[in-house]
């Protein structure tokens, strides 16, 4: 009987740890740091020493907002949208003559609205406006908190109601991996009618999200990302084995691209499968890059996707 009870004193005081590991990642992954915080913040696991690494894996990896490095070539003007919370928004407006309709862009994760200057410009070539957003913690936006799409499904509501009250008729929304699950929230959530969706690189849910960043810092998949993705809705308010984007899909009825990279370490072809089957849309293409991972398509295989968006958008 001692033996027993000794047993589940070391499970529970396991499971306890693990616990406190799981809400330091969780906090760690939703959580940026502003720029210049912190030292060696671009430090790789395999340049750490060994106490380096201990202390990574168990309380996480600071991240520091993400800044801007790049400005469009085009004439632009720089907006600023306000949440409900307070927190103000930027973004490059950049209309053109004679425009066919807008397109939104939205960027991924720790990353900012010069990620897809190279996708803006050609969507400008192609006759349309375009609207380029920081979310919420990323690039001159304010906040430091990201929800990894959940909470930012209202930044993309805001940037669409923006370009709606210019009295725009043809809207179509861009997005990149946690851009392209804010979209895929968005749509349901604020009864959004866009005219097409462009979605590429998506999770499937919260937790393959973070099971992509246990496989980065090492660490197993599973009890982890289930552990984290509870700690991280728990911390930020909201219920995070609700965030699926492949659930969302059943609910976007309008044309729909989605784009995945045949290398990309961070979503699988499963997961890709999964919200293409669930499109609720009729009007349905998959493009599969073979030569890309988790990146611009447009500017790594630029001449396909090109031709891909061309192809959608005609």
């Amino acid at each position: 009987m001692k033996f027993v009870k000794r047993i589940l004193r070391i499970l529970l005081v396991l499971f306890l740890l693990l616990n406190v590991v799981a809400a330091f990642h969780a906090w760690k992954f939703t959580h940026f740091y502003n720029a210049g915080a912190f030292k060696n913040k671009h430090q790789r696991p395999e340049q750490m020493r060994a106490g380096e690494k201990m202390k990574m894996v168990l309380f996480g990896v600071r991240l520091s907002k993400s800044t801007l490095r790049n400005q469009p070539q085009a004439p632009y003007e720089t907006i600023y949208l306000e949440t409900a919370n307070g927190l103000r928004l930027e973004g490059w407006w950049m209309p053109r003559p004679n425009a066919k309709g807008t397109v939104i862009l939205f960027h991924g994760y720790n990353g900012a609205k010069d990620g897809p200057i190279s996708e803006a410009t050609y969507f400008r070539q192609l006759g349309y406006n375009t609207l380029l957003m920081d979310f919420r913690a990323h690039g001159n936006s304010q906040g430091n908190v990201c929800t990894v799409g959940y909470k930012e499904a209202e930044d993309v509501m805001l940037a669409y109601n923006f370009v709606q009250q210019k009295g725009e008729k043809h809207i179509l929304l861009w997005g990149v991996s946690m851009g392209a699950a804010a979209i895929m929230r968005a749509i349901p959530t604020y009864h959004l009618q866009p005219d097409k969706v462009m979605l590429e690189c998506s999770f499937a849910t919260l937790t393959d999200a973070v099971k992509s960043r246990m496989r980065a810092v090492h660490l197993p998949g599973s009890p982890l990302s289930q552990l984290l993705t509870f700690w991280g809705g728990v911390e930020n308010g909201f219920w995070g084995f609700s965030h699926n984007p492949a659930e969302y899909a059943k609910s976007i009825h309008m044309p729909a691209l989605i784009s995945w990279g045949k290398h990309d370490p961070r979503v699988t072809r499963q997961e890709t499968k999964q919200i293409y089957q669930n499109m609720g849309s009729a009007n349905k293409r998959l493009v599969i890059y073979e030569k890309s991972g988790h990146q611009s398509f447009c500017r790594n295989e630029g001449e396909k996707w090109k031709n891909a968006v061309k192809t959608f958008l005609e």
